[in-house]
Formats: structure tokens, C-alpha cells, sequence
């Protein structure tokens, strides 16, 4: 999703100022619909995302929730402040990286609060944000290398959060069209 796609996103879910107030209608029929998809896993929304999970990740969790306006991926994980610094510097955002002038008291715990984490906008000390496209950096070295594809230059919300002296927790938030398929096949319960 674009960067200007998902700032229409987030205005309509309340997360940028700018939305309008349909009411308690429109987001109870929104919840109504919405549905968390059981068997994603870490790997799996890696590679929707196209960004990589290092193999030093500690923790790596995955969500993917569909509602009938949009669907959200979401990938978290830790590494330790060197290896923090390397994926940042890997993954690039557009423009600059972005530090918050204060933290979101607003924010309503949902999605991340789904994997037992807070809300990296409710985040202000130690924390990092911007929006990086997967593709973008390999194609201003070589257009034509092979794999590289900005057809379609999806942005993901990443988010670094210094939680402690020696870690920090890298959050990753996409927005899709409802639909994506294959979605993952839930584990068979035994």
C-alpha cells in the first residue's frame, strides 16, 4: 500500500487526526466483520511484508487481521541495538526517520495489543518511525536487477523502540486490499 493509501488508513481508523466521526454504527459494524487469521506465522508475514526477519531475532510474532475495508499485517520483533542499527540501516525509510515530539495517550490499544505489546504510537522514549518500501533501495542501486520490483511499492510502517539499554523491539504494520490470498492454513488441532 502506498504511503498516501495508508495515511487515508489510518485517518479512517481514528490513528491520524483528520477523520470524520461516522459514529458508533460504523465501527461496530467494522468490528463486527473484523477477524483475526489463525496459522500466520512470522515467516509467512515476512514475506507479504518482502522485509526479512534477521536470524539474531529474538521473539518474532506475526498477526494478520481482515475486516472488509482493509486487512492489517502486522511482525514484531528484538534484536540487540547493534543488529538494530544494521537492520535499519538495511531497510531505509523514505525520507527520514521520525521521532515522536510526545506519545499518543489516544491510541486504543488493538492491534499490537493483540500480540501482548503496546501500541508504538502510545511509544515516545527510545523510539523510531518511518515508512519503508521494500524494493526501493535495490532498485536506486540497480533497476534492473533481478527480483527487483517497484511496480508496486508497498510502504510498511516500521517502528524501533529502544525498550532497554541492550534491545530493541522493531514493529512492522501493513495495510492490504481485503482478500490476500493464499491466507495461511490453520494448524489441525489434535
Amino acid at each position: 500500500m502506498g504511503v498516501l493509501t495508508l495515511a487515508a488508513a489510518l485517518i479512517a481508523t481514528g490513528r491520524l487526526p483528520g477523520g470524520t466521526d461516522d459514529g458508533g454504527d460504523r465501527l461496530a459494524e467494522q468490528a463486527a466483520d473484523a477477524r483475526w487469521v489463525e496459522g500466520v506465522t512470522p515467516e509467512w508475514m515476512s514475506e507479504q511484508m518482502r522485509l526479512d526477519i534477521p536470524v539474531t531475532a529474538r521473539s518474532p510474532l506475526a498477526a494478520y487481521e481482515v475486516t472488509s475495508r482493509f486487512d492489517t499485517g502486522l511482525l514484531t520483533f528484538t534484536l540487540t541495538r547493534a543488529e538494530a542499527e544494521a537492520y535499519l540501516k538495511e531497510h531505509p525509510p523514505e525520507g527520514d526517520w521520525l521521532e515522536p515530539a510526545s506519545a499518543q495517550t489516544d491510541v486504543t490499544p488493538h492491534d499490537f495489543a493483540h500480540l501482548g505489546f503496546p501500541e508504538p504510537e502510545s511509544l515516545k522514549e527510545g523510539m523510531r518511525y518511518g515508512f519503508v518500501c521494500p524494493g526501493v533501495a535495490e532498485a536506486a542501486v540497480d533497476p534492473h536487477a533481478p527480483g527487483v520490483d517497484t511496480s508496486d511499492e508497498s510502504c510498511v510502517g516500521l517502528y524501533a523502540h529502544e525498550y532497554t539499554p541492550a534491545r530493541t523491539r522493531i514493529y512492522l504494520r501493513d495495510h492490504y486490499e481485503p482478500g490476500i490470498s493464499p491466507l495461511p492454513t490453520p494448524p489441525e488441532s489434535t
